[in-house]
């Protein structure tokens, strides 16, 4: 099989990309990371990267430039590894239409709570909130496609379930749902990379 060609966009500790490159070296995920992109210089996915000889940039929005002028000039460039996926890992920048209409329905999220529940950032804290108040019983994560600008609501291609304990840490929590996502962004790549699963 001829390996599928990803570029994965970080922001932080980088170890849902950690998941990604285990599995291509692995062979388990037929694909090559060509590029790990960051909006954080901080961030020590880029790291993980470098050590497994990555290619890695370091695209920071500075203050004076409009944030569609931003992604335009991001969309073109990563456009011009002509990946097969983008995949975001952790990336906190919402992206317009100017970067996602150079990979229609080829852009791939990840985010640590159910579809419809919990949008946006800190979405595990505020399931464990939620889940101390009453209001619910179990939390998940899903991996979706991002289709246009609305937040974390991108057509689904696979969610799990992740339990809440009544005597759980909000650290508790954290670490299953990370492993679980680690798990299932791989499986889900690797099934749309095989034609098993067909976004939109």
């Amino acid at each position: 099989m001829t390996k599928s060609k990803l570029v994965v966009l970080i922001s932080g500790s980088g170890s849902n990309l950690q998941a990604l490159l285990d599995a291509c070296e692995a062979g388990t995920l037929p694909a090559k990371i060509l590029l790990v992109v960051s909006n954080k210089a901080s961030a020590y996915g880029l790291r993980r990267a470098e050590s497994r000889r990555i290619p890695t940039a370091i695209f920071k929005r500075r203050k004076n430039v409009d944030r569609r002028d931003y992604d335009e000039e991001l969309g073109r460039f990563i456009a011009a590894l002509e990946p097969d996926w983008v995949i975001l890992a952790g990336w906190m920048h919402l992206l317009s239409m100017n970067f996602l209409r150079y990979f229609p329905g080829r852009v791939v999220n990840l985010h640590p709570a159910l579809p419809g529940q919990f949008p946006g950032t800190h979405a595990i804290e505020r399931a464990f909130e939620a889940f101390r108040q009453g209001d619910i019983e179990q939390t998940g994560i899903m991996v979706h496609v991002v289709p246009d600008e609305g937040v974390d609501d991108g057509p689904v291609l696979a969610t799990e379930i992740v339990p809440i304990e009544p005597d759980d840490t909000l650290e508790a929590l954290e670490q299953r749902i990370h492993a679980t996502e680690h798990r299932l962004l791989v499986e889900t790549v690797r099934r749309l990379i095989s034609g098993e699963l067909h976004p939109g």
